[in-house]
């Protein structure tokens, strides 16, 4: 039976958890902890984390029918920032009308470096450890051999020297890490390399630790939005596409806007990696290296026009190294409810989920930003969220939000006075 999403947002708390049920998207355990709001334990945090006095939540929300390769998913998000889910939910559902996305996995490895210095002759250190590539490949392996098991392992080794204050001999090693992100089992094949690495080299090993910028793991998500899906009217949704790629040539263009374009981006991917226990800093300090590849920071989706077809035409392409194994994922009730949900995707499937999330959440400001503009999205929500730090009840929410956003004032000051009013 298919499942109706519509008017999801207006039910309330209690009809969102009898769709899930009804539909079984959820097994009964996972149902069950839904409704019971389990979070993690204190116990568990605190042998996750040091000086543990608590835990600290977040709202956890679900943007329905997100379209990526034909196949429909429902995506937790994690995220305190007003409109974020309403613009995500609203971009897949255009997306979803106009085809959805396509997305695909480029290559599916980490990298790690050994830092050599004082290395008397570099040239001939190189070749030396060039020429024994097979050895140090073999050793790796053998240092973390569970992966190679599972179908992975170390898979490339090269060289480079770099010049600087002072100059380093690095050694990269570039590992297929199956389902793992791979920190821990990077560190530790780099640890086994280092002895050997130094005899080679006649030099000293200043650290051999796991790279955030996973140009190995680059995923591209695209998507072709008819101009008749983005207003009824057909001159509008010609002009709205076309300010929406002028709008990404503006962000390539500038550091300041391509900074806040970005930041967009990861409302939404930040959101689901934190739903389903992925490491949100390291693929975002991965991601803006990558958007300064290029040698200036610029905006990491693009947005064009096929005149011919009518179509604005969105793609981006990120390092988005994913796991759905290890660290806290197998740990956390919330996160093993997410994988759950999504229909527990491999790294790689869920990997082109995310990067399709963050095109689409980019979309959806974008189309604000040349259209309404964007604080009318924003505006009943900071409405509500001004209303509930005024002290506001439940039944007394609808009423201040309607007259917060009459006046178009929206400070804590009078949300405050407003309350007053009401309750004299």
């Amino acid at each position: 039976m298919k499942i109706s999403w519509n008017g999801f947002s207006k039910k309330s708390y209690q009809e969102r958890l009898e769709l899930l049920k009804a539909q079984a998207l959820l097994s009964p355990e996972r149902q069950e902890s839904l409704e019971q709001d389990e979070q993690m334990s204190v116990t568990v945090a605190d042998q996750l984390s040091e000086n543990v006095v608590g835990t600290f939540s977040l709202p956890y929300s679900l943007v329905p029918e997100v379209l990526v390769n034909g196949q429909e998913y429902t995506v937790p998000y994690v995220t305190e920032e007003p409109s974020v889910v309403a613009a995500a939910s609203y971009a897949s559902k255009i997306i979803k009308r106009a085809g959805g996305f396509t997305a695909q996995v480029h290559e599916r490895k980490m990298i790690g470096q050994v830092a050599l210095y004082q290395v008397a002759d570099p040239e001939q250190a190189l070749e030396k450890i060039a020429s024994k590539k097979a050895e140090l490949l073999e050793l790796a392996n053998q240092a973390y051999p569970s992966i190679v098991k599972r179908g992975g392992g170390a898979r490339d080794l090269h060289v480079e020297q770099l010049k600087s204050e002072t100059d380093f001999l690095v050694v990269y090693l570039h590992v297929d890490t199956q389902e793992a992100m791979g920190a821990n089992m990077l560190n530790t094949m780099l640890e086994a390399l280092k002895p050997i690495l130094e005899e080679l080299s006649q030099g000293q090993s200043l650290m051999g630790i796991l790279s955030n910028y996973a140009t190995d793991s680059l995923v591209t998500a695209s998507c072709r939005i008819a101009f008749r899906y983005l207003s009824r009217q057909k001159d509008k949704g010609r002009e709205i596409a076309e300010k929406i790629a002028l709008a990404s040539q503006f962000a390539q263009a500038d550091p300041y806007r391509a900074t806040t374009h970005n930041k967009g981006i990861f409302n939404g991917i930040d959101a689901m990696l934190i739903a389903t226990g992925n490491d949100w800093r390291a693929i975002e300090a991965g991601a803006h290296a990558f958007a300064s590849r290029d040698g200036r920071y610029q905006g990491l989706s693009r947005w064009t026009l096929d005149l011919e077809r009518e179509e604005l035409v969105g793609e981006m392409t990120l390092p988005m190294p994913v796991a759905t194994k290890g660290g806290s994922i197998g740990l956390n009730p919330r996160v093993a409810l997410s994988h759950e949900l999504l229909g527990n995707p491999s790294a790689k499937e869920l990997a082109q989920i995310i990067v399709s999330i963050g095109l689409a959440q980019n979309f959806a400001a974008l189309k604000a930003l040349v259209s309404t503009g964007i604080q009318q999205g924003h505006m009943k929500l900071q409405a509500k969220s001004l209303a509930l730090l005024a002290g506001a009840s439940e039944s007394e929410v609808a009423l201040l939000v309607e007259r917060l956003i009459a006046d178009k004032t929206f400070n804590l000051e009078t949300a405050q006075r407003y309350l007053e009013n009401l309750r004299s």
